[in-house]
């Protein structure tokens, strides 16, 4: 249930950045969405009595991932404004693929032909939903990939320092990194680039941006506690429901539905990944296959 939780409010989460970015300055809206995050997050962490501060070699470890978390939700948020929001997310979904040829290169991994072929069929699929976007948007329909390679080197680090760090008090520490990144980048560009313009929102869309670094944060935290109680292979197959909540989400908000290629390029997206995540629990099971 919390994971399901997670699958319902990131699309929401989502649909309300894809609304904010024609209204609100890229830049203002990842300061507000860390910021939350930070607001949300450091009173639990002092309530748990976490440690805080990692050591050394963590902590710049946490920096480089919150880095990537930042150009990760950025890549996100701008592509968001162009293309559909269940497209977007079915192209991010590319992820598991990377980070299983990251896994591979980087750390060693062995990667069976299986595996490999389920990779090659997930990039096919990837190539049928750009297709029809990049026709239509042009080069914001690559976003979602630099989304995709941005997150699973996130979750790459993200692995290096989970054993060291409370979850809870990981995601406070890198809200805090995050704003100690954006803010002076932000104060100054400020007048140098539209996206790092700073506006003045009315009521509506001030709780709109609230809702966002609510939502995004609540999201993470049920993903988070989700893990406490069950492993990731059993959790990992019920994360792909994302991609139909979206679709659901974004024809409700914006009246946005897949188009056929696209819709098949999301099939073959979920069937790939499902297959990878199905090849990796059989292979924990059973090493010798």
């Amino acid at each position: 249930m919390l994971m399901l939780g997670f699958c319902v409010l990131a699309p929401m989460s989502d649909a309300i950045a894809k609304f904010l970015g024609h209204y609100v300055p890229l830049g203002q809206l990842l300061v507000v969405r860390f910021a939350i995050q930070v607001v949300i997050l450091l009173p639990l962490v002092w309530w748990a009595r976490q440690r805080f501060w990692p050591g050394r070699r963590v902590f710049w470890l946490l920096g480089l991932r919150s880095l990537l978390h930042v150009i990760g939700i950025g890549a996100m948020f701008t592509s968001l404004r162009y293309m559909p929001l269940a497209d977007t997310l079915a192209i991010a979904f590319v992820m598991p693929f990377i980070m299983l040829l990251l896994g591979h290169f980087v750390l060693g991994e062995t990667v069976g032909p299986h595996r490999s072929v389920a990779c090659a069929v997930g990039f096919a699929g990837t190539l049928l939903v750009i297709q029809p976007n990049f026709a239509t948007v042009g080069w914001p329909a690559l976003l979602p990939v630099l989304v995709a390679v941005t997150f699973a080197l996130f979750m790459l680090v993200t692995r290096l320092v989970a054993k060291t760090i409370d979850a809870v008090a990981m995601q406070a520490l890198s809200g805090v990194q995050a704003l100690v990144i954006l803010v002076p980048v932000v104060v100054l560009g400020h007048g140098t680039h539209p996206a790092l313009q700073m506006i003045t929102p009315d009521w509506f869309v001030a709780s709109l941006l609230l809702a966002l670094g609510v939502l995004g944060t609540l999201a993470h935290l049920l993903m988070t506690w989700s893990l406490r109680f069950a492993p990731s292979a059993t959790l990992a197959p019920m994360q792909y429901l994302e991609i139909p909540i979206a679709a659901v989400v974004g024809w409700l908000a914006f009246y946005e539905w897949p188009n056929g290629l696209a819709a098949a390029g999301i099939v073959v997206i979920m069937a790939a990944g499902l297959y990878v995540i199905a090849r990796e629990q059989m292979l924990s099971r059973h090493p010798a296959l």
